[in-house]
């Protein structure tokens, strides 16, 4: 029986991901995957959950563990969370965090807080796919965020006006970008912030590689610096995305939004209408690992994911032809390839496939509008030294061929 026509609109924008489409590959032996941004599983600190899970499973814990919990959350790891915020410049309560399952449920639930049909999101040329794939359930338009361009606030509005709908939020990823790699800069934030305050519109700051720095000097979060200038999280429209699954399981799906009271009550009725509340047994499991060793696994996995960021840089200074650029990144888990002008990433994934047998993610995914045919996203958190070393002069031989 065929369906559509009995589909909402929006389902027509809803698309598969070709980075999870391309995850399917890891379980062909003989393929070099550079394709998802996936921490390597090796590293993962299983005896601490082996024994949190224990423990929350004993006794009279074992009755919470396994029952319904607050929609904001588990208390403890909200107040841990705090902590960590404040860590980093970011000094809140309990009441403005909320658990969510992973950070994209937070942008979900932020596309579906602000977004009504034909209003416009501004976002980097490229941004996050999943970002996009959240964001396009609300049928939004999307306008080039570029944080250091010259176009006035009132040319957003305008273009939004013309479009049928308004501004709602600028969503950026400032510590190595997914997929780029990059960094903005101080002055970028305060440009995305002032861009912010103009058009009144909420910022969405996704935080998930924020912990994975491996050199270059550390630069304060967007909420951050607002809260440094307003004085209060309470005032300021930055709402913050973090999550544990770039640094202690992308299994157990817990991420949290920080942001004003006023944000993260709204959050909350949106949570208990899609799924009550995350899995109460991860989230105590996540406390009690969290508290025993973040700092010394943050660690651990900065010192073995530098090394290979090195390893693959090195290694596409070696084997890639004239003509290849790529991004230079501080911290996180992805190098962006810029291929000679009307080379066509996906058709390059093919041929690579087939006989290379290495597998990247085209990078014409992460634009908006569709363009960046000519552009291609490497990960090296999964992939030992021997493999980089192996792909990246594989990768080579087929550009060089193709070119």
């Amino acid at each position: 029986m065929e369906h559509d026509h009995r589909f909402a609109s929006r389902e027509a924008r809803m698309k598969a991901s070709e980075i999870r489409e391309l995850l399917k590959l890891l379980d062909q032996p003989d393929i070099i995957s550079f394709a998802g941004g996936i921490p390597d599983p090796s590293l993962f600190p299983a005896d601490a959950f082996r024994r949190a899970y224990g423990d929350a499973l004993t006794g009279a814990a074992a009755g919470a563990a396994l029952q319904y919990s607050p929609s904001e959350g588990h208390r403890g790891l909200r107040d841990w969370i705090v902590g960590q915020m404040e860590s980093i410049g970011i000094p809140c309560t309990p009441d403005n965090i909320v658990i969510t399952s992973g950070s994209q449920q937070a942008l979900d639930f932020l596309g579906k807080l602000f977004l009504s049909p034909q209003d416009t999101a501004l976002v980097t040329w490229p941004t996050y796919l999943g970002a996009l794939q959240a964001f396009n359930a609300y049928e939004p338009n999307y306008d080039r965020l570029e944080p250091m361009g010259n176009r006035e606030p009132g040319d957003f509005a305008w273009q939004a006006r013309e479009k049928g709908g308004a501004v709602k939020f600028a969503y950026v990823s400032p510590d190595f970008a997914n997929p780029t790699g990059e960094t903005m800069t101080r002055a970028e934030r305060e440009r995305v912030l002032d861009l912010a305050d103009a058009l009144d519109i909420a910022v969405i700051e996704d935080g998930a590689y924020q912990s994975l720095r491996y050199d270059g000097e550390a630069i304060p979060p967007l909420l951050a610096m607002e809260i440094a200038k307003k004085g209060d999280i309470d005032q300021c429209r930055t709402i913050y995305c973090g999550t544990f699954s770039k640094t202690l399981s992308p299994g157990l799906r817990v991420g949290w939004v920080c942001a004003a009271k006023d944000i993260v009550s709204r959050l909350v009725i949106l949570k208990q209408a899609g799924d009550l509340h995350s899995a109460t047994i991860n989230q105590a499991a996540m406390n009690a690992v969290a508290r025993e060793m973040f700092d010394e696994q943050v660690a651990a996995i900065r010192k073995v994911y530098g090394g290979r960021r090195d390893h693959m840089l090195a290694a596409l200074k070696r084997e890639m032809p004239e003509g290849v650029s790529w991004s230079r990144p501080e911290g996180g888990m992805f190098v962006w390839l810029t291929l000679p002008e009307g080379m066509d990433g996906a058709m390059l994934l093919a041929q690579s496939l087939e006989s290379a047998r290495v597998a990247f993610v085209p990078g014409r995914a992460f634009f908006a509008d569709g363009t960046g045919a000519n552009t291609i996203r490497l990960s090296f958190s999964g992939a030992s030294e021997a493999m980089i070393d192996e792909g990246i002069k594989r990768l080579g031989r087929l550009v060089r061929s193709a070119a």
